[in-house]
């Protein structure tokens, strides 16, 4: 049967694919393929896997107190039976095998085909016996991965590597939620398009999506239980739907969409070499943001002049608690400024907290993690000053790349002029330490995001203190409205275009042209089309957003006026409604035609 289900769209396009579903679980479950020559060592890792767990349920047994109650016993009996039974191991086997999953991904596959059969059962014992076979899976997917950890000595962040999916089933991934760190692994077009059960159009889970230019749906709500694995499944990434086993002729018609989606990217790659100056001659700058120092070719390849957000936190991430050490983060903030061959990489400052936190945290960051609003606590900035170790490892290894080229430095959530005053310390503080210790260092022009709108407000200050700001608008918009962007309960009330956003981002835009210092817009308004030309009507001469982004904004600036855009400005910003007077205003140009551009 063919099902609807309805969305939020946060990453526009078409994808069809084979449905994955990813089990909840509290471990880490990395999915990748496996080589068709690799099956046979992928089965005996499952089943060495199967004889370790089933040892320590026997030795659990044998550890039981003979005062303990027999329902004990009775219970890991129970956990054994299922752990040999062919319903799980078999079919465990015909993934690895058929699918070419690897051991985790195979075992996380049939629990959930498992959880949906349990489900449907009318008796309630037998539907309640589906946590047992949860504790099975899990403990086996334990196992597992604590021998690939003990094996691996891979870098944790960097995915498996990417193999020829040449003949293999395109594959879509259906998750109640993933974690930021979790989509890292995604990042070689292992899937083609994702859903989430939560999610809002700006969180993290979001934007990489975009990053990745893959299309996605978030806010599905019951996704993850209405799909069952393998079914087939079509993202609609403009439309926010997902199509659940569609129809032949509902099938061809996506397809074709999805061809002439690949027919305009390729068009808009043409625009790589072309100078991005608008109609009227205001040359425009076109940076990158980028998560990992293996994103670098990317930024390069879709033509931008610079790297605008190294989003550092990313290094952070998916790390089992292990922070990386000095040396670790020089290499690889070196081997961006080194890719980047003389353009400037600005390098952010750790940002975790809230919808991207660390899996190390202490006791009094657990407690505002799950019991207070994480958006409002101890993150950003305000995290690495609690950290100042852990800080001025940062700060020196992003200045000993600086040796090798061109880098600035961005601050994350500054509201107060002490924090500004601190940070100051802590960078004279490294630079001291360097000479100290003989190690080569470069300078820095140092930045700050603008984020609070408490910041707006006392911006001049602040600009006496940089050299440049950028505009996190993602962030802006939240504490502007007071939403929060990863709650889809509330993610229609998230609106980039209320008449207080824009004029936080204008009046921001206007201060620091004002005085001297470069501004640059890079949230997800720099890289949506629907706001370039409001953007450079408020006087914007320097977007960031990630590469796969660059050509349509491109397009866009190569057909603008920004003069008469100007012109056209004051109108916009003091409607009630700026998105439907803005729109017609800045379509044309404020009342003069705009010139088709060059693409």
């Amino acid at each position: 049967m063919s099902i609807q289900v309805f969305g939020l769209p946060v990453s526009r396009g078409v994808a069809i694919g084979r449905a994955v579903l990813l089990a909840a679980s509290r471990f880490d479950v990395t999915h990748h393929f496996i080589d068709p020559a690799d099956v046979g060592h992928e089965v005996a890792r499952l089943r060495q896997a199967r004889d370790e767990v089933s040892a320590e349920l026997m030795a659990l047994k044998r550890e039981v107190p003979e005062e303990a109650h027999a329902e004990l016993v009775a219970l890991l009996d129970v956990h054994l039976m299922m752990l040999h039974d062919p319903m799980l191991t078999d079919a465990i086997v015909n993934w690895i095998i058929q699918r070419h999953y690897n051991a985790e991904w195979a075992v996380a596959s049939q629990l959930e085909v498992l959880s949906r059969q349990f489900d449907d059962m009318g008796d309630e014992y037998l539907r309640e016996r589906k946590a047992d076979v949860e504790q099975v899976a899990e403990r086996l997917i334990k196992v597992l991965v604590r021998h690939r950890k003990g094996l691996a000595a891979a870098d944790p962040l960097e995915p498996p590597p990417a193999r020829d999916l040449a003949g293999e089933e395109p594959l879509v991934l259906v998750a109640n939620d993933i974690a930021p760190a979790d989509m890292l692994q995604f990042k070689r077009s292992l899937f083609t398009g994702f859903v989430t059960d939560v999610g809002g159009r700006t969180s993290h889970t979001a934007i990489v999506a975009r990053s990745m230019d893959i299309p996605a749906v978030v806010g599905a709500r019951e996704a993850s239980r209405l799909v069952r694995q393998d079914d087939w499944v079509v993202i609609d990434g403009d439309a926010g739907i997902l199509i659940v086993n569609p129809p032949p002729m509902v099938l061809e018609e996506y397809r074709f969409r999805q061809q002439q989606s690949e027919l305009e990217r390729a068009r808009l790659k043409r625009l790589r070499n072309t100078p991005s100056v608008t109609l009227d001659g205001q040359a425009v700058e076109l940076l990158a943001n980028i998560e990992l120092p293996s994103d670098a070719p990317a930024v390069l390849e879709a033509g931008a002049v610079g790297v605008g957000l190294f989003r550092s936190e990313f290094l952070f991430m998916n790390r089992g608690g292990h922070l990386p050490d000095e040396q670790e983060q020089y290499e690889a903030y070196r081997a961006v400024v080194t890719a980047l061959n003389g353009l400037p990489v600005t390098i952010r400052t750790v940002d975790v907290g809230a919808d991207k936190p660390l899996d190390r945290l202490s006791v009094q960051e657990l407690r505002h993690e799950h019991s207070l609003n994480p958006a409002l606590g101890l993150r950003a900035i305000r995290w690495s000053l609690s950290e100042p170790d852990m800080f001025l490892q940062q700060l020196r290894a992003v200045l000993r790349a600086a040796a090798h080229g061109r880098v600035r430095v961005l601050i994350p959530m500054v509201a107060h002029l002490q924090e500004v005053q601190q940070v100051s310390a802590l960078i004279d503080r490294a630079r001291a330490s360097l000479v100290a210790d003989g190690l080569p260092f470069g300078a820095v022009e140092l930045g700050v995001m603008i984020e609070i709108p408490a910041a707006v407000l006392i911006l001049p200050s602040l600009l006496r203190h940089f050299d440049f700001i950028s505009i996190g608008t993602n962030d802006l918009i939240q504490y502007a409205l007071a939403i929060d962007r990863a709650d889809e309960a509330v993610s229609h009330l998230y609106d980039p275009w209320h008449p207080a956003v824009l004029r936080l981002i204008a009046q921001s835009i206007e201060q620091a042209n004002a005085m001297g210092r470069g501004v640059s817009v890079c949230g997800e308004m720099a890289g949506d089309p629907a706001f370039t030309e409001l953007l450079l009507a408020m006087g914007l001469r320097s977007f960031s957003m990630h590469p796969a982004q660059i050509g349509s904004i491109k397009q866009k600036i190569l057909r603008a006026d920004a003069r008469a855009l100007g012109a056209a400005l004051p109108a916009v910003l003091e409607a009630d409604n700026p998105q439907e007077v803005g729109g017609a205003l800045l379509r044309s140009g404020g009342g003069r035609p705009v010139r088709a551009g060059l693409a």
